[in-house]
C-alpha cells in the first residue's frame, strides 16, 4: 500500500503548506479530478459566514433561539425536536448576520478531531429560529445555478470532505478559516441533475422526520400510561430531607436530592415495577487503549458512537482482525441485546437489530434479556425516556465526568406495562428505526449520485 507521494518543488504552492499530510496521494488524486472539471469556488456561489459564542449565554436556558454547536452537525438535516441549547432573542439580535434561513448548509470549521471538521447539516424550511457559534460556518447559495441541496450533498460527499480533510490545520485544534472554506471547488452540474438530488433529499428528510415522530409517539404512550406526560424536570432551589435519607444514599450533595427524582420514583412505583438487574444479565465492555485504534477493521463501539437510534459512523474507531478474534468471544454484542452507556453520557440505550462484528468498549454495558415478559425495544425506550434518564442523572451526577456504576444500574426501576402496551410501543420503535435506516440509505444514494456524476466528468455540458 502506497504511503508516500513524490511532488515537484513547484507543487508546494508557494510553500504555504509543506506538511506531508497535505500532499497525500488520495488528496492529490482528488484535486486533479476537480481541476479537470468545470467548477466554481464556493465563495463565488455562496455567502460564507461564521458565528460567535456569546459570553452572556445561559446553558440552562430552556427556550428562545436555538444556538447550534458542532455536536449538532452530523452530516444530516436538522430536526426541530432534538435537544439544543438556547439563547435569548436579545442576544440573537446581536448575531443577526448568522441567523439561519431555510436552505443554509452548516459546516464545522473547528474541532478537536479531524472527523469533526467538514461535517455538514442542512437547514429545512420548518426549522425554528436558530443561530451558530464561531466553530461553524453557514454556506448560503446566492447563485441560482447551484441548488442548496446540491451544495449540502456535495460538501457531505467524499469529494467535498477530501477538501476539508486536506486543508484543515492541526493547530491545537483542527480548523479551517472562512477563506479556506471559500476556496473549495464545487463542480458545475446541470439543474436537471441537481433537481434529482433535491428530490432524494426531500425524501430523506421525510423519512428522518417520520422516524423521529414515531419514536416520540412510542415515548408518549409510555409516559401517558404512567401519568408522566406533563412531567416537569425543572430543578428547585431548595428541598427538605431527613438525615436517614443521606445515610441510605451515601451522598449529601443537593443535586442528588432534587424533588424531580423522587417524583419519578413515586409515579413509577404505583405500577408493576422491577429492578433492571432482575430483568437482564449485564456484561461490561473492555478498554483496549488508543494505541490499538485503526481507521479500518472491526468496529470498536465507544460511548461517543452510541445513540438511541443506533451506532453512528462518524469518528468511528476500528480494531485489527487479530485483536477482534481474541476478544470477540467475551465482548462482541449479539442481536437482541441492549447496549447501555454508563460513562460520559450515561443512559443511552439501543436494542441491537442485527449481529455486529465489533467489540464493546468499557464505557458500555451489554444487557441480555432474561425475562421473556419484557420486550427489549420497550426496555430500551424506558431507559432512554425521562424514567431512565432521571435515574441515570441522579446516580451519575456529582463528578466532572459522569460515571454510572453497574451496582446503581442494577437498581434502576423499570415499570412493567401490560404486554399489549409493550408490543404497541415496540412496534412504533421498530418502525422508527426502519424509517431512520431508509433515510440513511437515501442520503447515501444522493452522495453516490453526486460522486458518480463527478467521476464521469461533471454534470454540466
Amino acid at each position: 500500500m502506497q504511503n508516500f507521494s513524490i511532488i515537484l518543488k513547484s507543487q508546494l504552492e508557494g510553500a504555504m503548506r509543506i506538511d506531508a499530510e497535505y500532499y497525500h496521494s488520495e488528496f492529490l488524486k482528488m484535486a486533479d479530478k476537480l481541476s479537470s472539471l468545470k467548477s466554481k469556488l464556493l465563495s463565488e456561489v455562496a455567502i460564507i459566514r461564521s458565528g460567535v459564542t456569546p459570553a452572556e449565554r445561559d446553558d440552562e436556558q430552556k427556550d428562545g433561539v436555538i444556538l447550534l454547536k458542532t455536536t449538532d452537525i452530523r452530516n444530516s438535516i436538522l430536526l426541530e425536536k432534538n435537544i439544543y441549547y438556547f439563547i435569548s432573542h436579545e442576544i440573537d439580535k446581536k448575531m443577526k448576520q448568522t441567523r439561519l434561513i431555510s436552505g443554509d448548509t452548516l459546516v464545522n470549521i473547528v474541532g478537536a478531531t479531524l472527523d469533526v471538521i467538514g461535517r455538514t447539516a442542512f437547514v429545512p424550511s420548518d426549522f425554528p429560529e436558530a443561530n451558530i457559534t464561531q466553530a461553524m460556518a453557514l454556506v448560503r447559495s446566492i447563485d441560482s445555478s447551484f441548488l442548496p441541496e446540491y451544495i449540502f450533498v456535495f460538501l457531505a460527499s467524499k469529494i467535498g470532505r477530501s477538501q476539508s480533510d486536506r486543508i484543515a490545520r492541526p493547530t491545537g485544534q483542527y480548523n479551517l478559516n472562512l477563506a479556506e472554506l471559500g476556496s473549495f471547488k464545487i463542480p458545475l452540474m446541470e439543474i436537471k441533475k441537481q433537481q434529482e438530488i433535491k428530490k432524494i433529499i426531500d425524501n430523506f428528510y421525510f423519512e428522518l422526520n417520520n422516524s423521529q415522530n414515531k419514536y416520540l409517539d412510542a415515548e408518549d404512550i409510555l409516559l401517558e400510561a404512567l401519568g408522566l406526560e406533563n412531567f416537569n424536570n425543572e430543578e428547585r432551589l431548595s428541598s427538605i430531607i431527613n438525615l436517614s435519607e443521606i445515610e441510605i444514599a451515601g451522598r449529601m450533595d443537593a443535586e442528588y436530592f432534587q424533588p424531580k427524582y423522587e417524583i419519578i420514583e413515586d409515579r413509577v412505583a404505583k405500577y408493576n415495577v422491577q429492578k433492571l438487574g432482575d430483568l437482564v444479565l449485564m456484561k461490561k465492555g473492555i478498554e483496549v487503549g488508543a494505541e490499538e485504534y485503526q481507521e479500518e477493521g472491526k468496529v470498536f463501539i465507544r460511548v461517543s458512537s452510541m445513540t438511541k437510534f443506533g451506532i453512528v459512523e462518524s469518528d468511528q474507531k476500528c480494531l485489527s482482525e487479530k485483536l477482534y478474534e481474541k476478544l470477540k468471544a467475551d465482548f462482541q454484542p449479539n442481536k437482541g441485546e441492549i447496549l447501555l452507556t454508563k460513562d460520559a453520557t450515561p443512559g443511552v440505550a439501543y436494542a441491537l437489530k442485527e449481529n455486529i462484528e465489533g467489540i464493546v468498549s468499557g464505557g458500555t454495558l451489554r444487557l441480555q434479556m432474561k425475562d421473556k415478559k419484557v420486550e427489549a425495544e420497550y426496555l430500551a425506550l424506558c431507559l432512554n425516556s425521562v424514567i431512565g434518564q432521571m435515574q441515570a442523572e441522579r446516580d451519575a451526577g456529582g463528578s466532572v465526568i459522569a460515571h454510572w456504576k453497574p451496582a446503581q444500574i442494577k437498581n434502576v426501576l423499570i415499570p412493567i406495562l401490560p404486554i399489549e402496551t409493550q408490543k404497541k410501543i415496540s412496534e412504533l420503535v421498530i418502525a422508527a428505526h426502519e424509517a431512520r435506516k431508509k433515510s440513511k440509505e437515501l442520503l447515501e444514494e444522493a452522495k453516490r449520485k453526486v460522486e458518480e456524476m463527478i467521476e464521469k466528468g461533471g454534470g454540466e455540458k
